[in-house]
């Protein structure tokens, strides 16, 4: 296996990290910052106030975006495993 090979394998698990992490991650972010604008207004500052409603809008986000994950995922996992079936020619 070339180098050139497993550079391309460890960029293509890169981009499909933090493609399949993105959707959460940017669902938390944008909870966060209306959490943390609304803290900031109302003067609240309780610790579980923010926890909570991150953890169940990840969960719905997930759940919105597992098939898709889910195809991604597969889809690289096949193209490994045939790039394994191809080492050794």
């Amino acid at each position: 296996m070339s180098p050139e090979t497993v550079v391309q394998i460890g960029k293509k698990a890169v981009e499909t990290i933090l493609l399949t992490s993105a959707p959460m991650l940017v669902t938390a972010l944008v909870v966060g910052l209306v959490i943390s604008i609304f803290q900031a207004a109302t003067q609240i500052n309780e610790q579980t106030m923010t926890f909570v409603p991150k953890i169940v809008a990840v969960f719905i986000t997930l759940l919105i975006f597992g098939p898709w994950i889910m195809n991604i995922l597969v889809t690289f996992t096949s193209g490994i495993i045939l790039q394994i079936s191809t080492v050794g020619h």
